[in-house]
């Protein structure tokens, strides 16, 4: 059997890369769409106003994130087993906790937000008279009330790629608001707002997608079974409990970035940052689809303690994440100051070697991508906190140290030591426990 061979003939790969596929081609429309609304906007306000609006939308995402339980992961690796099993009450009863609690803290993240804004103008944007963007961006928090928990049931009812075609309608929309904004040369409000509403779009067309899922797939009074009829509560809880700590951990140290930026340097250096992040974080869009159809198999594996088919297919997509992720890092790399220019403009290009740095750990990270999943379809939902809360640290240390004396290209390059450190580690233990299991 050729080389070629043993990945087409596999079954499980092949509807891996279909459904991907499907999600990608959505999310390839929207990627284009995303860069000419950069293009526009980075024009339009400039590095200074761009890197404003980054710590504002970097604000109410990091807050968020530090309550968030990461809903989506409790649904998929409880809900699928559920639907598995055929269990549809245990199933309509996670979906609704799950739901009531996301909406919980949603409301408690926009109103921290409210209450702080004061404190982010003043240590965070360093720019007066900026709260109320705080307060404005927030609202979208609200309409994105059950996005997590949504985005876990579209996973579970093998319906993920309709979350593409969600994103794509928001981008076309966002897309429209910045392009009138760019023509006649509106403010850094139109801009904001068009974001707002792209945001909004999203959250609330997944939770009315995945609710129409729903009653096909459960009774149409899914809704009406109670939470107490539950069972396995206390694993559950403690599932939700990892969750929420791990997620809190990997947004401070991982995705609040441009916060990070924001309080060592400025609001410039922000915009030269956001640039680079952006541009690098378009690796996600071939990775985002694999992450997000990968979980469930790979949980549907372990259920089923089929720890050869799971190796297989583990070592599979890895060879192919690792081809087409090694082309773009080396593109990136090499056409990058070029990239940069048709992207924002020359004024830009102080961006260059934070975008070198990010290149690097990114790849790493997602040719790796199934790293967490694994760890918590194997029972491991503790140790992706240990591992990112002692590197994180160790990123924050160097950090007070490096990145006021270096600038963005420290932020960069210590962001790609958490990525290889924290992931590389987690990939050993989770191959690990595979062995340990197997004997």
């Amino acid at each position: 059997m050729s080389f070629l061979n043993k990945f087409t003939s596999d079954p499980l790969f092949t509807k891996i890369i279909r459904s991907s596929g499907s999600l990608l081609s959505n999310n390839t429309i929207a990627l284009g769409l995303s860069v000419i609304q950069g293009i526009m906007a980075t024009r339009l306000l400039g590095p200074a106003g761009f890197g404003l609006i980054g710590v504002v939308m970097a604000f109410a995402s990091t807050v968020n994130s530090i309550f968030s339980f990461r809903m989506s992961e409790l649904v998929v690796r409880y809900g699928g087993e559920y639907l598995n099993k055929d269990e549809k009450q245990n199933a309509s009863a996670l979906i609704k906790l799950a739901s009531y609690t996301e909406a919980f803290v949603s409301l408690v993240a926009f109103l921290i937000v409210i209450l702080t804004a004061s404190f982010a103008e003043n240590y965070l944007a360093k720019t007066s008279d900026v709260a109320w963007m705080f307060t404005i961006y927030a609202v979208g928090l609200l309409a994105n009330f059950n996005t997590e928990t949504s985005t876990g049931i579209l996973q579970i009812t093998d319906k993920i790629k309709l979350q593409g075609t969600i994103n794509l309608i928001q981008a076309i929309l966002t897309t429209i608001i910045i392009a009138i904004a760019f023509f006649f040369q509106s403010s850094i409000t139109t801009i904001l707002i068009a974001y707002l509403i792209g945001k909004s779009i999203l959250g609330l067309g997944l939770f009315i997608t995945a609710q129409i899922q729903l009653n096909k797939r459960l009774e149409k009074s899914w809704f009406a079974t109670p939470i107490s009829s539950l069972k396995n509560k206390k694993e559950i809880f403690n599932f939700a409990f990892s969750s929420n700590i791990s997620a809190t951990i990997i947004k401070v140290f991982r995705e609040s970035e441009l916060i990070w930026v924001g309080l060592f340097l400025d609001t410039t250096a922000v915009g030269y940052y956001k640039v680079a992040y952006t541009i690098t974080h378009f690796l996600a869009i071939p990775a985002d689809p694999l992450i997000a159809t990968t979980f469930p198999e790979i949980n549907r594996l372990a259920v089923e303690k089929s720890w050869n088919k799971l190796k297989s297919f583990l070592k599979k997509v890895t060879a192919f994440s690792f081809a087409y992720n090694i082309f773009l890092g080396i593109c990136l790399i090499l056409f990058g100051r070029s990239i940069i220019s048709i992207y924002s403009g020359d004024e830009y290009l102080n961006a260059y070697p934070a975008l070198v740095a990010l290149t690097i750990g990114l790849v790493f990270n997602y040719i790796l991508f199934w790293n967490r999943p694994l760890l918590l379809a194997l029972g491991l939902p503790q140790f992706p906190i240990y591992v990112t809360l002692i590197v994180g640290l160790i990123k924050l240390a160097l950090s007070f140290v490096l990145v006021a004396r270096y600038g963005v290209v420290a932020a960069g390059a210590l962001l790609s030591f958490y990525y290889i450190a924290s992931v590389g580690i987690m990939v050993w233990r989770g191959m690990k426990k595979i062995r340990e299991l197997e004997n």
